[in-house]
């Protein structure tokens, strides 16, 4: 425990009776210096009490809250089913038993049936709880929108009109589809392989739109305890209609929305489960104002029949591999920023990569840069996206390797 300062000594005057009166002046200012300075150093010691007075009021009212949490009770988490005359219906967590109890009158105005309130030992509503949601539907979300446009998607020009008119057009000119008396597709499905642009499309349109992005895979709906996924699905949908204008993009799709069998296994029965609560907030989905639906896969062989009638998804938007003309438009998207030789021809390139996805496309455009830096020049030669197009097509034979570790 710290010790108080002691005081400073009170000066004290005496003078001599025999002195002049210019030596007893003198004597008298150097008194008074003398109680300036003693002053200073009291002054110095109230500042210092002050300050370690608003120290342990501070501690002793952070202790006072702390024991006042420690001494309160838990409370427990239920469901406010009916608002009644004589109370309050609740469904308490856990064990699903029904109470019927008190709530005080400026707490009831704010409830309604279906909200989340903490109750106590004698299950008396204590407060309102703020709506559920997966933490793991939060972290999806994106703020900003993506920066692809379409100008970096070459070869989809037809893809990229379907997608506008389906996504992009209800959102930004909603009146249009209300003066011919028509509803706007509710969902766009893209099916085509690997590499291809589906989710880049998808970007694209959140960009043009200026809309929350709210991307997911497929898998990540996949759990192992009986009715997550279906949950996880329900906040998602729930996630999507708090920040309208917003776009839900379902990546790999097929992971959850493959064909039923008469598998009994849990696992099946869990994925099934899945698939009939995303059927659901599809179908609960249909006026949902703001909000578009895009899906993709590149297993669309594997796809529920349920899943594609009209109504869930609309628009089947096949995204295939880039014809020639397309492969040019990629390859020159790629190479834009690149310091290119005067003998690259990109349109010989782009006919000798037939068969070759956008993906590959981007990953030769690197691949010969990495070539050139090899070679230390600054600028990418033909040779090099020569040598670059083996690479890719030997990663073609022997799939699993990572072009860049090939």
């Amino acid at each position: 425990m710290s010790r108080s300062p002691s005081l400073p000594d009170r000066p004290r005057l005496d003078l001599d009776p025999e002195l002049t009166p210019e030596e007893r002046l003198e004597a008298l200012r150097d008194h008074y210096g003398d109680v300036l300075q003693v002053n200073a150093k009291l002054q110095q010691q109230l500042e210092s009490a002050q300050h370690r007075q608003t120290e342990l009021e501070e501690r002793v009212d952070r202790l006072e809250r702390e024991n006042e949490t420690l001494k309160s009770a838990s409370m427990y988490v239920a469901t406010a089913e009916e608002l009644l005359d004589d109370g309050v219906l609740i469904k308490q967590h856990g064990n699903n038993q029904e109470v019927l109890t008190e709530v005080s009158p400026s707490l009831r105005k704010t409830l309604e049936a279906g909200d989340r309130v903490g109750i106590d030992d004698s299950f008396a509503v204590q407060t309102r709880l703020d709506p559920e949601t997966d933490a793991r539907a939060q972290a999806m979300e994106i703020d900003e929108s993506p920066d692809v446009t379409y100008e970096d998607i070459g070869g989809l020009e037809s893809q990229i009109r379907e997608v506008r008119e389906t996504v992009e057009q209800p959102l930004l000119e909603s009146g249009q589809f209300e003066a011919v008396g028509i509803d706007p597709p509710s969902g766009v499905l893209l099916h085509g392989p690997p590499g291809t642009g589906k989710t880049m499309l998808a970007k694209a349109v959140a960009n043009e739109t200026d809309v929350t992005f709210i991307k997911m895979a497929g898998s990540e709906l996949v759990h192992k305890f009986i009715g997550e996924g279906a949950r996880l699905v329900r906040d998602l949908f729930e996630l999507a209609a708090e920040h309208e204008p917003a776009i839900l993009f379902i990546d790999e799709i097929d992971a959850i929305a493959a064909k039923r069998t008469d598998s009994k296994t849990s696992g099946d029965a869990e994925v099934q489960r899945t698939m009939m609560q995303l059927l659901s907030e599809m179908d609960g989905f249909e006026d949902r104002g703001d909000i578009r639906l895009i899906a993709a896969t590149n297993r669309f062989d594997m796809l529920d029949r349920a899943l594609l009638r009209p109504g869930r998804f609309d628009r089947l938007i096949e995204v295939p591999e880039p014809d020639r003309e397309g492969r040019h438009r990629i390859i020159e998207i790629h190479t834009e920023a690149m310091n290119l030789a005067d003998g690259v021809d990109l349109e010989a390139l782009a006919g000798d990569t037939d068969g070759l996805s956008g993906a590959e496309l981007a990953s030769l455009a690197t691949e010969a840069g990495m070539f050139a830096i090899r070679d230390d020049r600054t600028t990418v030669e033909m040779a090099d996206f020569r040598t670059a197009l083996e690479k890719v097509r030997d990663e073609d034979e022997a799939p699993g390797l990572p072009v860049a570790f090939a």
